[in-house]
C-alpha cells in the first residue's frame, strides 16, 4: 500500500472527526467507532439512556459526509412496509399499473431509533438490508445503494413495551457501542453549547460518497500478518464454552461469537491501524476491536446475570488468556 494512500485516509478521517466533534461533545470514542463502522460498511447497535446524543450523532454525520439520511422511529405498531415500502396500484393513463413506492430504508445512513420497541416481525424487515444490502418485495429484489449503514439505538432501562433483538439480528451488527452518562465537565459544556446564547453551529461537508467508498477499499488492503489472524480466530473460539480453556467462560456463557465476530474484529482492527497512520495491524488493534465486535455476540446464561457478570467481563478474561 502506498504511503500517500495512508496519509490521505488519515487526513480525511481526522477532518470528518473534527467537524463532527463540533456538535457532539464528550463522546470522542463513540464518534470514532461509529465512523469506523460507516467506512467498513458495517452496522452499529448503540445502547444508552435517552438524551445522550445518539440521534444527533447520525444526523451530524450525514451532513459532514454529505450522505442521504433517514430516521425510522420504531414503535409496537410499526409494520415492515413502513420500512421497506410497498407496491401500490396507479393509473398511468392507459390503465392500472403496479409500482413500488420505496420506504425510508432506501437511503445511505439509516437511524433505527429505539429498535427494541418494534415487534419481531418489523425488526426482521431490516435483516436482509443489513446482511445483503438488498430488499425483496414480492418477486422483485431491489439493491440498496452503497454506502449503506444502519445505526440502531436501544434504551437499556425500559422493559415494558420492548422486544429483545434475536441473536440472528444482533449478529448483523458489526459493533455494539455503549454510551455512558457524561461527567460534570462534559455536561457543563453541553449546557453551554445548547442552551446558551451561542450562534448556531455551521456544520460543513468534509467528505462525500466517493470518499467513503474509497476509504472502504483502503481498509480492505491493509496488511494483516498470520499471527494477528490466528489471534482473532483464537479469541473467537475462546468465547465458546465447549472450546475454551477458561473456567469463567464455561461457567457463565451459553454460547459464543459467530464467524462474523472474527470478521468484524479484523476489519475494525484494520481501520484502527489506518487512523493511527500505520501500514499493518497490531495485536493491540485487535484487542481494542474485540470489545466492540464481541459484546453483543456472547450470550450469557442466567447465572451470569444473577452474579452481575457482563459480556465485557468475559471478553476481558478471554483476552487475558490469549495474551
Amino acid at each position: 500500500m502506498e504511503e500517500n494512500m495512508i496519509l490521505n485516509f488519515k487526513g480525511k478521517f481526522e477532518s470528518v472527526l473534527k467537524e463532527v466533534k463540533k456538535q457532539i461533545i464528550g463522546q470522542d470514542e463513540v464518534v470514532t467507532n461509529t465512523l469506523i463502522g460507516i467506512i467498513c460498511s458495517g452496522n452499529i447497535l448503540m445502547e444508552g439512556a435517552p438524551g445522550l446524543g445518539k440521534t444527533l450523532l447520525i444526523k451530524t454525520l450525514s451532513k459532514v459526509l454529505d450522505l442521504p439520511f433517514s430516521r425510522i422511529q420504531f414503535t409496537p405498531d410499526l409494520m415492515p412496509m413502513d420500512i421497506i415500502g410497498t407496491e401500490i396500484i396507479k393509473n398511468n393513463g392507459n390503465g392500472m399499473d403496479i409500482s413500488f413506492e420505496k420506504g425510508p430504508i432506501f437511503s445511505s445512513l439509516i437511524l433505527a431509533d429505539e429498535i427494541n420497541r418494534g415487534t419481531p416481525k418489523t425488526q426482521s424487515a431490516l435483516l436482509q438490508a443489513m446482511a445483503e444490502k438488498s430488499i425483496t418485495v414480492g418477486k422483485n429484489t431491489y439493491m440498496l445503494e452503497e454506502p449503506f449503514f444502519v445505526l440502531a439505538t436501544q434504551n437499556p432501562i425500559e422493559m415494558e413495551g420492548t422486544y429483545l433483538l434475536p441473536e440472528a439480528q444482533l449478529d448483523r451488527f458489526m459493533f455494539k457501542l455503549n454510551i455512558d452518562m457524561p461527567d460534570e465537565k462534559v455536561l457543563m459544556d453541553i449546557v453551554n453549547l445548547t442552551v446558551g446564547d451561542n450562534e448556531e453551529l455551521n456544520i460543513e461537508k468534509k467528505a462525500g460518497k466517493d470518499d467513503v467508498l474509497q476509504m472502504k477499499e483502503v481498509v480492505r488492503h491493509v496488511a494483516l500478518c498470520q499471527r494477528v489472524k490466528e489471534k482473532a480466530v483464537e479469541i473467537t473460539l475462546e468465547t465458546h464454552p465447549e472450546k475454551t480453556g477458561s473456567d469463567i467462560v464455561r461457567e457463565y456463557v451459553k454460547w459464543g461469537s459467530s464467524p462474523r465476530g472474527t470478521q468484524s474484529m479484523i476489519l475494525g482492527a484494520k481501520a484502527k491501524a489506518l487512523i493511527e497512520g500505520r501500514y499493518n495491524v497490531s495485536l493491540e488493534d485487535l484487542y481494542y476491536s474485540a470489545y466492540l465486535s464481541l459484546r453483543h455476540r456472547i450470550c450469557l446464561n442466567f447465572r451470569a446475570m444473577s452474579d452481575g457478570m457482563t459480556a465485557d467481563h468475559i471478553i476481558e478474561e478471554v483476552l487475558k488468556k490469549v495474551k
